[in-house]
Parts: structure tokens; sequence; C-alpha cells
């Protein structure tokens, strides 16, 4: 992969992947050691953890659609190698929560995943991309069971940052879609204060 094409995005634009995607099998241990290499980095990488969870979900038996698509993972770290968090010390810094979802993005189940991720001041610090545990009947239900799962770690991560000494005087913003787009968006669904 050292000498692969980069690409600009970690999956293709509406790609959905299916245990029985009638391709042919891939090599079950060079792909598990792709997405555990993969887990790892998207612990200081939270522009791959959708992509490489929903990818996870194959390790068992992996196809050969599977393993392109973790590929193009690899290709797309290779042109992001540069990028990362940074954190920048501010006056003032108030706790603001992004959340999305994808509605039935599995073919297998029909669930859907749900993602969010919290900033704090200059940059993201808490995310989570997770299947859904019901499978919802409509997109506005997708959207309250994930805007719902993320305004449940909005009073831990509060009284985390009270207890390290930065109290919340405002309630926390809720963004709900386009968090990976565009941090800057500016419609919020609820607030959460204390």
């Amino acid at each position: 992969m050292s000498r692969c094409e980069a690409v600009s995005t970690p999956l293709c634009t509406g790609a959905k992947f299916s245990k029985n995607d009638g391709a042919d099998k891939a090599n079950g241990q060079i792909y598990r050691s792709i997405i555990g290499s993969l887990l790892y980095l998207a612990a200081i990488r939270p522009d791959i953890i959708f992509a490489t969870c929903l990818l996870s979900r194959f390790k068992q038996d992996p196809l050969e659609i599977h393993f392109a698509a973790a590929k193009r993972i690899l290709r797309y770290v290779k042109r992001t190698l540069d990028y990362g968090l940074i954190y920048k010390k501010q006056k003032s810094s108030q706790l603001v929560e992004f959340s999305d979802s994808d509605w039935a993005v599995s073919l297998d189940d029909s669930k859907s995943i749900k993602g969010f991720c919290f900033s704090f001041g200059s940059a993201v610090f808490a995310w989570n991309s997770k299947k859904q545990q019901v499978v919802a009947q409509s997109t506005v239900e997708v959207e309250y069971i994930t805007c719902a799962a993320a305004a449940n770690h909005a009073p831990w991560l509060r009284k985390l940052l009270v207890e390290l000494g930065f109290k919340q005087d405002k309630g926390t913003l809720i963004n709900v879609d386009k968090f990976v787009n565009s941090c800057n968006y500016k419609k919020p669904y609820s607030t959460w204060k204390d």
C-alpha cells in the first residue's frame, strides 16, 4: 500500500455492504489485521471511525468487496497523514455536541448507524459510531434515537469538565445532522443544562 493512489474519502458515497455480497472470500487474517490497526488508529482519527466500524462487522467472514473497502480506508489515511486534532487554549470554551445517523444502512438487518461527537474549545475530544439496537421506521425516528443517545453523554461530560475546572455556565448545544461535513453547523436541536 505504500505506492497506492491516495483517495479523498474513506468510503465511496452511498456504500452499503452485506454479509452475502456474492463476492469471493478474502484472506481473513490480513483483513482482521487491517481492521484491528484501523480501530487502533480511530482512537485519534474520528474521520475514519464510521468506515472502520462498518467494516469491522465482517471480520469473521470477509469478502473481497469488504477487503477492497478496507484498503480504500488505508488509501485515505495515506492522503491524510498530516491530519490531526489540534487543541488550542482558549479563554471561553463551551461543550458542543454534533449528531447524525444513516437510516437503514445495514443490508442484512435494516438497522441504522448512529454517530456523535463532542467539541470543547478548538477540537473534538469524544466521539462514537455504533449500529442502533432497533430497526427504525423513519428517518425522524433514527435522528431522535441518535440525538437521545448523544444527549445521554452530555451530563457525564459536563460533570467531568467541572472536575477539571471547566464549569459550563450555558447549556450544551446539540447540533443534529451534518456534523461530519461541518463542525460550524448552527441549527440546534436542543440544549442540555444541569
